[in-house]
């Protein structure tokens, strides 16, 4: 049975597949090889793991306004999350991810690090607001 969320679109779409689970923010800028997905900040925890075609669900982006090129080159590269969640989405996050068409969605109704756990199928719908995570 799935358990589904309520939360705020940011950028519109919907995708699903394997979570990915990172509890540190991420900085796009410098932080990520575009050709591959592949995170290559060193001491991240997701430090040599490829993003592409993950949910990707962490809490927010850092750095520079930059960042925002890249989640956009990550898309259009299809090396990407297929979809992102946010604690909170700020707005570099929010522009590569609106330029790229990767659909976003944040501030769940509940905390989602509490029910969602790398591997986990979910789904995410930012067009009807909602995250559906199957377990």
């Amino acid at each position: 049975m799935a358990i589904i969320l309520k939360g705020r679109s940011i950028s519109k779409g919907s995708a699903e597949g394997e979570a990915l689970v990172c509890r540190q923010p991420i900085g796009f800028n410098f932080g990520i090889d575009v050709a591959s997905g592949v995170i290559t900040e060193y001491n991240h925890e997701l430090f040599g793991k490829s993003i592409r075609d993950k949910i990707l669900l962490f809490p927010h982006g850092k750095g520079s306004t930059g960042g925002s090129y890249v989640v956009y080159q990550l898309a259009k590269n299809k090396t990407g999350p297929k979809a992102i969640i946010n604690m909170t989405t700020e707005t570099i996050i929010a522009v590569g991810a609106i330029m790229g068409g990767i659909p976003v969605i944040d501030s769940l109704e509940k905390n989602p690090y509490d029910l969602i756990s790398n591997g986990d199928h979910v789904k995410v719908d930012a067009d009807q607001g909602f995250v559906a995570i199957g377990k």
